[in-house]
């Protein structure tokens, strides 16, 4: 098992590194847009903070040898005005520099459109919160009440309780998050019963508390149906396996094999679906951050994106791609743990 967690963590390094790599390159050959702040002298100090950190070039005289020019800031030194030429470096030059501020000094850089100057990292914890609250209680909700859910239908299998509840599954699970979300914000429109937007922050903490309300459900209705689904697969298939005829011969009641046998066994492969759900949701809520207006994560993946702030997306897309590496890390781990028959990386 240590064998195989360092081969994963190394792989899942590497498999980081050649993603945020590619995509660096990828978005750094798309053109930069001149920053936009109410000053020459603020411009002036974003640009020579670009230029220390490697991405920009100064020149107080024209040179096309640099390349296209980016922009220039005209400003008084001496009693005459000087015009102050910036250039790009070339791709790779940006790429490097940005490799080395992120290993040497975990340094992400600057947002260069959405929040001129401030740092990425900072922008993107002070959204992280949100999201994950949201998130956590979406699988707070539907872990539970899934579960539940599927545990009941197995043991009833084939009643008529069982077979409504089948297509209601199957109508919820075909129903994308995101046009779940548009209709629930619409009947929230139409009654009042519910905010129909993500409040501000100076609105009355009531309004706050409801406004989780239609992104949870959103979120957690595919997941729950999902949960019902898996579980009562594999709690049927359980209570149907001969090892289970033969706890009951032995003298177990019906309630004690399936509590002893039937509901462990059932959940090995259910558990570290729930890690993978859970990523799974997180990427899935960039859609309804956007629509419901939630200044999370995903807002921001948006944000950066329209407003072209390609370091900003940089930063936003690195950590989806983290979290993403250590979810199947996670999964494929938990099934060790959860059952001891399972070694990854034993000799045969």
């Amino acid at each position: 098992m240590t064998k195989y967690v360092i081969k994963r963590l190394l792989l899942a390094l590497l498999t980081t590194f050649i993603v945020l790599s590619l995509t660096y390159i990828l978005i750094s050959c798309l053109k930069t847009e001149k920053a936009f702040l109410p000053s020459q002298g603020q411009i002036y100090a974003y640009y020579m903070d670009q230029v220390n950190r490697g991405f920009l070039v100064v020149r107080q005289y024209e040179d096309p040898s640099l390349g296209s020019l980016l922009d220039t800031v005209t400003l008084p030194l001496n009693g005459r005005d000087v015009t102050y030429y910036f250039y790009q470096t070339p791709v790779m030059v940006r790429y490097r520099n940005w490799l080395s501020g992120i290993l040497t000094r975990w340094d992400w850089g600057v947002s260069q459109a959405f929040e001129i100057g401030r740092s990425n990292v900072d922008i993107l914890m002070s959204r992280l919160p949100t999201t994950i609250g949201i998130n956590i209680i979406s699988v707070i909700v539907s872990v539970p009440i899934g579960i539940g859910l599927g545990v009941i239908c197995a043991l009833k299998k084939g009643s008529v309780f069982d077979n409504v509840m089948q297509v209601v599954i199957m109508a919820f699970i075909s129903i994308p998050s995101f046009v779940l979300i548009s209709y629930l914000i619409a009947i929230a429109y139409n009654t009042g019963s519910l905010p129909p937007y993500w409040p501000q922050a100076t609105d009355p903490t009531s309004k706050k508390v409801l406004a989780y309300v239609v992104p949870v459900i959103a979120l957690a209705s595919g997941s729950l149906f999902g949960y019902a689904r898996f579980v009562r697969a594999e709690l049927c298939e359980v209570l149907e396996s001969d090892y289970l005829l033969l706890a009951r011969t032995k003298g177990l009641t019906k309630r004690q094999a399936i509590i002893r046998h039937a509901f462990r066994n059932s959940m090995v492969p259910v558990l570290p679906s729930i890690v993978s759900e859970f990523i799974a949701i997180l990427g899935g809520s960039m859609i309804l951050e956007n629509l419901y207006q939630i200044p999370g994560v995903g807002q921001l993946y948006m944000a950066a994106f329209n407003s072209k702030d390609y370091s900003l997306l940089m930063t936003d897309m690195a950590f989806y791609t983290i979290i993403g590496m250590l979810s199947g890390i996670v999964v494929d781990l938990s099934y060790g743990f959860i059952d001891p028959r399972i070694r990854m990386g034993a000799k045969k």
